[in-house]
């Protein structure tokens, strides 16, 4: 094996470990769902009685921001069938904190978010998938496992009709997916400005989305019910941040 091999190898083996889930192993005939930037009244409980009148559940990244404004509705996430996990304690992307910074936020905000719906947090998606490789040492020394996604319905475009939308879910059909979609959409209440707000029905798109998949026979999960039979997938896609 010559050196460039051996660094290749060296490489490959360390993100197998130091990566993110990004789908389920798994032959049971579901995918998993979730939802990143809520909750918010009057979209987040009506997804959770869609989900209810579906049998399914799903993920619910949340944003502490929101979490502060409305911790009810955290609750009554978790009290669903559904779950909640860590999106952020704002929609910060992580490659803009020094180290020191992030490390805090992740220790601080998993506890403040267990603190507001009583229960046990396991996950954490980074703002716009972006991780890097010191921030992923932080995620986990904080107890958490770092999510992603293989597939999404892009709703977080403004620019982009339903059907477009519709169509990218479609491209990632399959068991053991996981699906990217919001119950919100992050702005400056969130310590960010990523332009106008998408004009979305996201009931109707969630109610697509599930048709889709029902109609090849999946039911939509959250991930931790996926991976009582599954395996996770993982893959480790690291990019550059700030210096401490």
């Amino acid at each position: 094996m010559t050196a460039r091999d051996l660094a290749r190898e060296t490489v490959r083996r360390a993100t197998a470990v130091a990566g993110s889930i990004v789908s389920v192993r798994t032959t049971a005939d579901e995918f998993v769902l979730t939802y990143d930037d809520g909750p918010v009244a009057g979209t987040t409980d009506r997804l959770l009685d869609l989900l209810a009148a579906r049998e399914a559940s799903a993920t619910f990244f949340v944003l502490l921001t929101r979490v502060r404004r409305d911790p009810g509705l955290a609750r009554a996430v978790a009290e669903s069938g559904s779950e909640v996990a860590l999106h952020g304690v704002d929609h910060a992307d992580a490659t803009s904190l020094p180290p020191d910074e992030f490390r805090r936020r992740m220790h601080d905000g998993r506890r403040e978010l267990e603190d507001a719906i009583g229960r046990e947090v396991r996950w954490y998606r980074p703002p716009y998938g972006h991780l890097t490789l010191s921030a992923w040492r932080s995620v986990r020394d904080a107890g958490l496992t770092p999510v992603i996604w293989s597939t999404g319905v892009r709703d977080g475009a403004a620019a982009l009709s339903d059907a477009e939308r519709i169509a990218s879910a479609a491209s990632g059909v399959r068991r053991g997916a996981i699906l990217l979609a919001h119950d919100n959409f992050a702005s400056a209440l969130d310590g960010v400005d990523d332009g106008p707000e998408p004009q979305v029905d996201r009931l109707a798109l969630a109610e697509a989305v599930l048709d889709l998949y029902g109609a090849a026979g999946l039911r939509a999960r959250s991930l931790s019910a996926a991976l009582e039979t599954g395996r996770p997938v993982k893959r480790g896609v690291f990019v550059r941040g700030a210096r401490a």
